[in-house]
């Protein structure tokens, strides 16, 4: 049996929101940043309802200066058990 981490995507978007105040960016900031029309995206990447993509995960790591799993919060409760 392997034991398969997750990602606690409510802990991610918390992270998300709080490190974006460190680094003192509005969200219309990264908006502008990603060249996004409209800022759903971030708002639910803080909601926690979606997750940014791999190459937006690292501008948001470089944006806000801090490493990528400073960002993404892996749930040590909740996990999958995979059969080989």
């Amino acid at each position: 049996m392997f034991t398969m981490p997750t990602i606690d995507m409510g802990a991610t978007g918390r992270n998300i929101v709080r490190l974006r105040k460190a680094a003192g960016l509005t969200v219309r900031e990264l908006q502008d940043v990603f060249g996004f029309a409209t800022p759903q995206a971030i708002y639910k990447w803080q909601r926690g309802t979606t997750m940014p993509t791999i190459d937006n995960l690292v501008v948001l790591a470089a944006v806000l200066e801090v490493p990528m799993d400073e960002i993404v919060v892996i749930d040590g409760n909740a996990k999958e058990r995979i059969s080989a």
